[in-house]
């Protein structure tokens, strides 16, 4: 089936679609903000620009569009009838490019949280938001626990800095006495 629009017409059309401040995002981040969690959008020092940093946490949330990274199993998620290659490829590389920025956040130590468009719907929203709440949790007691530890380390090889140093003192003293 021929498209209805003429190619200009189909370019203003999908030239006025967001990347960000979409209507699910800013859905999701009201009601994170209701719920008293503060944070930033777009982080433009991290890999693919989260939609949603809670830096307290050490998370990023990415609110991804069912149709533009492909739900599979979601009903949003349609393949246009026309310039099917061009939107498989386009698709598959939207699906690639997540995967990297998820790997390399998650190797710099963020946790990755993925909210799906069709889940922010009106049926899904609370227990979405509730999931995301059980999973900022879970994060933030990981996060202050490896804080933790880096304390504890960093206290241990001070510790250890000092004794080097009041050895190396007393072994200088008493090689000029």
């Amino acid at each position: 089936m021929p498209d209805i629009l003429t190619p200009d017409q189909r370019h203003k059309c999908m030239s006025h679609i967001r990347s960000r401040n979409t209507k699910p995002e800013v859905k999701l981040r009201k009601e994170l903000f209701r719920l008293g969690y503060r944070y930033r959008l777009n982080v433009k020092g991290l890999d693919g620009r989260p939609d949603i940093v809670l830096a307290k946490y050490r998370t990023c949330i990415f609110v991804n569009g069912c149709f533009w990274h492909g739900h599979k199993g979601c009903p949003k998620f349609v393949l246009p009838k026309t310039n099917v290659e061009f939107w498989l490829a386009k698709i598959e590389n939207n699906r690639e490019r997540d995967l990297r920025d998820y790997t390399f956040l998650e190797s710099r130590g963020w946790r990755v949280i993925v909210v799906w468009e069709c889940e922010l719907a009106k049926a899904d929203f609370r227990n979405t938001v509730s999931e995301i709440q059980r999973q900022l949790d879970i994060n933030r007691e990981s996060w202050l626990e490896e804080m933790a530890d880096r304390k504890k380390r960093r206290e241990e090889w001070r510790a250890e800095m000092r004794r080097r140093k009041e050895r190396e003192m007393f072994l200088t003293k008493h090689m000029h006495d």
